[in-house]
């Protein structure tokens, strides 16, 4: 028959074919990540340092489609979730770790080699917990900094200083030794990250949220390198802001809760 595939002697229908291809579109975008990230090691090799911060920059947005498609298709695997994370490992873990070590903490000689060490060990660790939280829940937060974050603010950084900032050979090793560890540190920590998977708008301010994001894309078309380190680094704080807020209302609940209870003991006394 004209325009039937077989298989295992039976013939494929339609939605048979259709699911295969659900579940090759998903695995295509996450070799385009993996790609990015191979390409970025490549760059820094040469020094190409911008050139490889743009490449993960790039993966991320292979990152962000390859999960999308394959929950707009249903075609969720224990395959893709695997192949996802190794390739994440290299886009978000080994190439920003080597592209940091060779734009600034090669000065540091072995220390600089052990803070490289910890992001890329605290990324596979951050992945592992990932997969394991993901497969026992769903949420809405994420516990830990995500990976792709934390790379994200290295590339952003390197971008942003390339075209503005230019920091003196004085102060970047130091200060991105520190940036690097705290990067590393949030990605293992328990604090929780907002995940914008179910994000609802309430109906009556649509068109606010509307202007709001016209706003925020102008201001990223006219100034990348700038507005792009701006949001990432400021999701790398938000978790940081909101769990601090989260102990000073917990800190000063608990001391109004013993002020107002002093008064009705002394009275009873």
């Amino acid at each position: 028959m004209r325009g039937t595939f077989m298989k295992d002697g039976k013939p494929l229908t339609k939605e048979s074919k259709r699911r295969r291809g659900g579940y090759l579109i998903p695995n295509l975008l996450t070799t385009g990540n993996l790609f990015c990230g191979l390409f970025s090691i490549l760059a820094v090799f040469n020094a190409n340092y911008v050139t490889a911060a743009i490449a993960i920059m790039v993966a991320l947005i292979f990152d962000m489609l390859d999960g999308k498609s394959a929950r707009w298709m249903k075609s969720t695997s224990q395959f893709g979730v695997e192949y996802d994370s190794l390739a994440d490992l290299v886009s978000f873990g080994v190439a920003p770790g080597l592209l940091i070590y060779s734009w600034a903490l090669s000065a540091h000689g072995m220390a600089g080699s052990a803070v490289m060490f910890a992001f890329v060990a605290c990324g596979a660790l951050r992945l592992a917990r990932f997969n394991v939280m993901a497969a026992a829940s769903e949420s809405k937060y994420f516990t830990g900094l995500p990976i792709p974050a934390a790379a994200s603010v290295i590339a952003t950084l390197v971008i942003f200083d390339h075209h503005i900032l230019r920091m003196g050979a004085e102060v970047k090793p130091l200060l991105i030794l520190i940036m690097t560890l705290t990067l590393a540190f949030l990605m293992v920590s328990t604090i929780k990250y907002r995940s914008f998977k179910d994000l609802k708008f309430k109906g009556d301010h649509h068109f606010n949220y509307l202007v709001w994001a016209i706003l925020a894309l102008m201001l990223v078309v006219a100034w990348p390198q700038v507005m792009l380190f701006v949001i990432v680094a400021g999701y790398a704080a938000l978790g940081v802001v909101e769990k601090g807020g989260s102990l000073l209302v917990k800190a000063f609940g608990k001391k109004e809760r013993a002020g107002s209870e002093q008064p009705l003991t002394e009275a009873k006394e």
